[in-house]
């Protein structure tokens, strides 16, 4: 290779190194993508926004495509960007209905958005306004008045004008206006009905109105109709795409003599969920926020005293792509092999296809792929970039979007050098990490002095270049240098072993009971290795001690091998665990002592929970255990009949320091008692508890007739 490609290969390897180690991903990614727009054909003078905007380093820059095809702002005086927002001036139906996507793009890599559809909505006016033909039609024959709604774009809805505005026609369950087809139909015509209809057309968008020719409709002359089954007219077809969370409608509508009524029922026979609504006199059944159980078929029942006639159709569950699994960005070495994997769900099950810098991948080679899996094997730097996962069905398209950097560069020690010193204990094991950056791994080595460390029962080398020594010794002490080496370069790190003796506690904290206003000593001390800095430290019941907010009482005295304890005017909340923690450069050690002040304070809150002619069942809680734990508990009890208090017989017969609960046994009948409860440690009796609430046992008779009654 030339010397000067060698230079820039280099350097294009440090750019990336460096990139790799402060902020990885600055490719673009998508803060706004842009929307379907429909708006009304009003005004020449329109303006329209579509919007798009991206982040990353160095901010992206854009282009806009309509129907695939690149959109030249440099001519086109009417669309311009302001940001990455695409600005259409004085729009044009025929020129500016579309599909529209926005393109970022900055020096790490190119993305698409989502499509966006511009549609505009417009209502032409019918065609012809000279007079519709009358329709003649016999007193209680059905009939159905055609609208024929002309040229539109855009959601309409539909009405009837019966004879003059603003006389609309209102529908019940003789009368429906179609929402689908605009057409009026009146199940059973009567006499009231003859007159002049006209078809008015509402569009949602434009909130334009068109209103047909009347139509007349005229009574013959021959006689009323009989009465005959109904027939149904206004039916949906036999399958209903339905898109998840949308909101379905079925018409379903009958002429017939009588007037039919509609009902509705799932073939199924699974009832309708409460949000399921029925309008029209049930002629339109309305399901909103449709979901996959709300799948099925359907059927519409008309039926009048003459007969009844019915349809039906499937509602099929259909939803545009949705991701469930996207990749996330990623930062490979040269020659390191690639696996992203994005999952998406949908119906009909979306097809996927790939896109690296806004091109379309194709399976060759190093790349391959399968449905949404892309694998690229022994990555080189020409693989970096912006790739996007593409779901589509018919019902629309999703993009995810992740960056791939390639990193290719020399081991370098700079963020994980070793420690100039590392301390070990004797005997213990010892991990020495070799941590390089580097793109691709490095292979590692270590070197001891100037000789090459070998493994033996003592020493492991650890595939990622970890060192491991088990029961150190005094011979392993001494420089140890790991090298690290690829094919961009090599880099080292050294570091210096010491190995220290153990750390012996030579005097320990004893047990000891507390006496109130004496001050104590509780020792601490050790011998240790004296290249080992040393730290004491006292905890008091799981509590560190503050030395400084408490210094009325507790005080360090000793030096460096010493770290002895000094309370000074011991009271009885002093009572409990203290423990010496000594910590050095290589282990924690540890010795406790407890301080009994006493014996436990009264237990609280004694509750009589049940009783019987001759038992009782007590509850309490325990009090203070004044530095021992409580070992047991008494049980007392009296009566107007006793003097003062006495011990009662209990189930447990020994009630433990760890029960709260106990039976009391022996008691007579009809006899009011009081009851309280004693604890006890290893330094004697605590106080008793307050006496529980006055409870009578039961009558011998009345306790025998409710064991009965069970």
């Amino acid at each position: 290779m030339l010397l000067w490609k060698r230079l820039l290969l280099l350097s294009i390897i440090g750019c990336l190194a460096a990139h790799a180690q402060d902020v990885l991903f600055q490719g673009p990614r998508w803060r706004t993508e842009p929307s379907d727009l429909i708006l009304p054909n009003n005004s020449p003078d329109q303006e329209a926004t579509i919007t798009c905007e991206a982040e990353g380093k160095p901010s992206p820059q854009y282009r806009w495509s309509l129907n695939g095809t690149l959109i030249d702002l440099g001519s086109d005086y009417r669309r311009h960007m302001s940001g990455g927002n695409l600005i259409i001036n004085s729009l044009d139906r025929d020129q500016d209905t579309g599909i529209y996507q926005c393109t970022a793009f900055n020096t790490w890599g190119i993305i698409l958005s989502c499509r966006a559809t511009l549609q505009f909505a417009y209502l032409d006016n019918f065609k012809t306004q000279t007079a519709r033909s009358a329709v003649n039609v016999r007193e209680g024959q059905g009939v159905v008045l055609l609208c024929g709604p002309p040229m539109h774009s855009g959601e309409l809805t539909f009405a009837w004008i019966f004879n003059e505005y603003p006389y609309f026609v209102q529908q019940d369950s003789r009368r429906f206006i179609s929402q689908e087809t605009g057409s009026l139909y009146i199940a059973k015509v009567e006499p009231s009905d003859v007159g002049n209809y006209t078809c008015v057309v509402n569009n949602s968008i434009t909130k334009g109105k068109v209103l047909s020719s009347p139509t007349p409709l005229v009574l013959r002359n021959d006689g009323a109709m009989g009465e005959y089954e109904p027939k149904i007219e206004v039916n949906f077809p036999d399958t209903v795409p339905a898109a998840k969370g949308s909101t379905v409608k079925l018409e379903c509508f009958a002429l017939g003599n009588p007037v039919p009524e509609i009902s509705w029922r799932r073939t199924s026979g699974v009832p309708f969920p409460s949000k399921v609504k029925m309008k029209n006199s049930n002629a339109v059944l309305e399901i909103p926020h449709f979901q996959q159980e709300d799948t099925g078929t359907y059927e519409c029942v008309a039926e009048n005293s003459r007969g009844k006639n019915a349809a039906r159709g499937r509602i099929a569950f259909q939803a545009k792509p949705h991701w469930l699994q996207t990749m996330i960005d990623g930062a490979l070495s040269i020659e390191e092999n690639l696996l992203w994997e994005c999952k998406a769900n949908g119906k009909p099950k979306p097809s996927y296809s790939w896109l690296r810098n806004g091109d379309n991948l194709m399976a060759e080679g190093r790349v391959q792929i399968e449905n949404g899996a892309l694998s690229i094997a022994a990555l080189n730097l020409s693989d970096a970039g912006m790739y996007q996962c593409v779901a589509e069905n018919k019902h629309g398209i999703i993009y995810s979007s992740a960056e791939l950097m390639v990193l290719a560069s020399p081991p370098s020690f700079s963020k994980n050098p070793l420690k100039p010193l590392l301390k070990a204990r004797s005997g213990s094991e010892v991990v020495l990490e070799c941590k390089p950056q580097a793109s691709p791994q490095a292979i590692s080595l270590w070197k001891k002095s100037n000789e090459i460390v070998q493994k033996n029962e003592r020493i492991t080398l650890l595939a990622n270049g970890t060192l491991k020594i088990v029961n150190a010794t005094r011979r392993d002490a001494g420089s140890y240098t790991c090298i690290a080496k690829n094919q961009f370069g090599t880099a080292s790190t050294t570091g210096r072993l010491l190995i220290t003796e153990p750390t012996r506690i030579t005097q320990r904290p004893a047990n000891m009971e507390i006496i109130v206003g004496e001050s104590i000593v509780l020792p601490c001390q050790i011998a240790s290795d004296p290249a080992l800095d040393v730290s004491f430290s006292w905890e008091f019941n799981g509590q560190l001690i503050d030395f400084h907010g408490d210094a009325d009482h507790f005080d360090r005295v000793g030096g460096s091998i010493s770290g002895d304890l000094m309370i000074r005017n011991i009271q009885l909340n002093h009572g409990g665990k203290y423990v010496c923690v000594i910590d050095t450069d290589v282990e924690s050690l540890s010795a406790s002592a407890i301080m009994v002040s006493g014996p436990p304070g009264c237990p609280d809150t004694v509750a009589v929970e049940e009783i019987t002619d001759s038992t009782a069942q007590l509850s309490w809680s325990p009090g203070r255990d004044n530095g021992s734990p409580i070992t047991g508990y008494i049980i007392q009890a009296r009566t107007p009949f006793t003097v003062g208090w006495q011990a009662v017989d209990t189930v447990p017969e020994v009630i433990n320091g760890n029960t709260l609960t106990a039976t009391v046994v022996g008691l007579n009948a009809w006899v009011e008692y009081e009851f309280r409860v004693v604890a006890r440690n290893s330094v004697g009796m605590g106080e008793p508890s307050p006496a529980s609430a006055k409870t009578r046992t039961e009558d011998t008779s009345e306790y025998s007739t409710s064991m009965m009654a069970r």
